[in-house]
């Protein structure tokens, strides 16, 4: 079994590539799959606490499963947005982005 630090470590190097390039970027999908990349990190830290906590009881891994299958609809319907808008506008940086109404 992995060392706990080792997961916990693992976990905050994807969260702070994913907020480096979720600050860093201008295009949206860029922004998009930075968050994706936090939310892998946290979850990774979620299910070694989990695992660390209650070795026994699988209930951590298929929450992470769920919640991995919620995030690729999730980048399903902001890649479907992003389509859009390049289709319509031919970018999609988001200082272009800034007149979109819901």
């Amino acid at each position: 079994m992995i060392a706990l630090y080792v997961a916990l470590l693992v976990g905050a190097i994807l969260f702070g590539i994913g907020l480096y390039g979720a600050l860093s970027q201008t295009n949206l999908v860029m922004i998009m799959m930075g968050v994706e990349v936090m939310l892998g990190g946290a979850l990774v830290n979620l299910v070694a606490f989990w695992r660390f906590l209650s070795p026994e009881n699988y209930s951590g891994q298929t929450f992470f499963l769920i919640v991995m299958t919620v995030m690729a609809l999730d980048m399903a319907v902001g890649f479907g947005v992003g389509t859009a808008r390049f289709r319509a506008k031919g970018s999609v940086e988001s200082e272009e982005a800034g007149e979109l109404k819901g």
